[in-house]
């Protein structure tokens, strides 16, 4: 990735009810019901963070909204526009949805260590179907690829899912997609700048 010419900032979606119910929920048709969507608590997560953020000056109500379109990110960013007074739609693009993890889908959350465990081994390992680390690192770039086009000197929030982002940060710092594990760990409704 080149110089950029906007900032970015991430922003993880809060607590939600995979979440509690300890299951992977990645498929892209299961992940825009809304019974899969954010808990009170994520809901409360999510309004604590975009305040700190908007207090301190990090985002404000020029920063363009990017999404996941799954129920969990649609109301993270839903809330962060609100508080942020953005009058702006929110941009739902599926290139920030959550890595589909194949047969893992709608198995016990634990499954998330094996996936990982692969991961560092192999970037482009797709046991069990799973989407590969390089495969997710190549959409999220091509999403970046086209805010670099089409925007100059704005301040770009992307809100997604733990695994892409972790991805995400590979490709800003220029490590392998392996290494996604070893980039500090992104909690329910963390936002973080992300910088080259």
């Amino acid at each position: 990735m080149d110089t950029l010419n906007n900032k970015y900032f991430v922003l993880r979606h809060g607590q939600s009810q995979p979440n509690i119910l300890g299951i992977v929920l990645s498929d892209l048709e299961d992940g825009k019901k809304e019974e899969y969507t954010l808990t009170k608590e994520g809901e409360d997560q999510v309004k604590v963070s975009v305040k700190k953020a908007k207090e301190s000056e990090l985002l404000g109500s020029d920063t363009i909204i990017y999404s996941s379109p799954f129920s969990r990110t649609k109301k993270t960013a839903q809330i962060a526009k609100e508080i942020l007074g953005i009058e702006a739609d929110i941009i739902f693009d599926d290139r920030l949805r959550e890595r589909w993890f194949g047969d893992w889908e709608k198995t016990d959350n634990t499954a998330y260590q094996k996936i990982w465990d692969k991961d560092k081994e192999n970037p482009k390992h797709k046991e069990k179907n799973v989407e590969s680390a390089k495969e997710v690192r190549g959409r999220v770039e091509s999403l970046i690829a086209d805010i670099e086009k089409n925007n100059q000197s704005r301040c770009i929030l992307l809100v997604s899912h733990g695994d892409t982002l972790q991805i995400m940060q590979t490709a800003f710092l220029s490590i392998c997609p392996s290494k996604h594990r070893e980039v500090p760990h992104l909690h329910t409704a963390d936002i973080r700048e992300l910088k080259r």
